[in-house]
């Protein structure tokens, strides 16, 4: 295995200096295709980044509709129109990883919610090299039938170890049993320590909970909810959620018995944060997005240009 400095300098020669890799296999004494794969090896750790600008025009119609209406910005990710929503969102994801490598920097907080969505992003995270930052889990992830760990740990440990982060784990179930086993908790030190992070968060990065996607959230497959939970939610209109934290289409979240047990943010801190990046991949979480939205919550949306094209037609009519 070749060294960070002679993958450095491969790359060197190669973007820099613009010679061919006959030219640079001669230069470095070896073969053409040990060339392709360090030049391969250099852009996987990070060495080499590629970027690509998309026209200042692109979708113009779009990016204006919504943030006209929002206040927030749309960041398209350009995919075909005949993806699976899987693979919609894999695209989407590797957009946001590098829109992540872009705003966070050293000194910076970054908190994450655990779910497909971030799981797909972690992912794509390419290498930067940081100092003196953390990487906050901003709900709990155990359940009744497991500690959530593996959920929300790996997630955790690809961050970190991307951007050479601290990782703070928020050990608390998803929900609790019952409030007042939640607002005892809450006066624990260690939990406060964690919630006092969650408050000076420089970017918050999340997906958007909808039971409508083809793609569905952790929370709506596993042993997070019971029936008597889902009949609460239908009847108080719950459109979807963020870090487990419920609103309705309308933006509204007052009133939703579940988020007295939810260990999410609440609302007011998360629109406290600077940036909010939301994730979305696909029509099936569009009205959860258009609750979001209404309540504030997003800063920054990264989706996938026919979902945006959708979206944005029908907050014409």
């Amino acid at each position: 295995m070749e060294s960070t400095h002679e993958l450095h300098r491969a790359a060197h020669l190669y973007y820099v200096q613009e010679l061919t890799m006959d030219a640079i296999a001669r230069d470095l004494n070896t073969s053409r295709s040990t060339v392709s794969r360090m030049l391969a090896r250099a852009r996987q750790l990070g060495i080499v980044k590629i970027e690509v600008e998309l026209p200042s025009d692109q979708n113009p119609h779009v990016l204006n509709t919504i943030a006209r209406r929002f206040g927030v910005t749309a960041h398209l990710v350009p995919v075909p129109r005949q993806l699976s929503d899987v693979d919609v969102l894999d695209r989407v994801a590797a957009g946001t990883a590098r829109l992540l490598g872009q705003h966070f920097e050293s000194g910076m907080s970054l908190g994450i919610a655990w779910g497909s969505t971030l799981t797909a992003v972690s992912r794509h995270l390419a290498p930067k090299d940081l100092t003196r930052t953390k990487v906050v889990q901003l709900n709990g992830a155990a359940s009744s039938a497991a500690s959530g760990v593996e959920v929300a740990g790996e997630i955790l440990r690809r961050f970190a170890r991307a951007f050479g982060s601290e990782s703070e784990h928020f050990p608390v179930p998803a929900f609790f049993d019952n409030p007042a086993t939640k607002a005892a908790m809450w006066k624990e030190r260690s939990v406060r320590r964690v919630l006092e992070l969650q408050r000076q968060l420089d970017i918050a990065l999340f997906g958007i909970g909808s039971p409508r996607s083809q793609v569905p959230g952790k929370v709506y497959r596993a042993d997070y909810l019971d029936r008597d939970d889902y009949a609460g939610l239908a009847q108080a209109g719950v459109v979807g959620d963020i870090a487990t934290v419920f609103f309705r289409a309308d933006g509204t979240s007052d009133g939703i018995p579940l988020n007295a047990r939810s260990t999410g943010p609440d609302f007011e801190t998360l629109r406290k944060v600077p940036r909010r990046i939301c994730v979305v991949a696909g029509r099936g979480r569009l009205l959860a997005l258009r609750g979001a939205l209404e309540a504030g919550l997003v800063s920054d949306i990264v989706i996938d240009e026919p979902t945006a094209t959708w979206f944005a037609r029908e907050l014409l009519n």
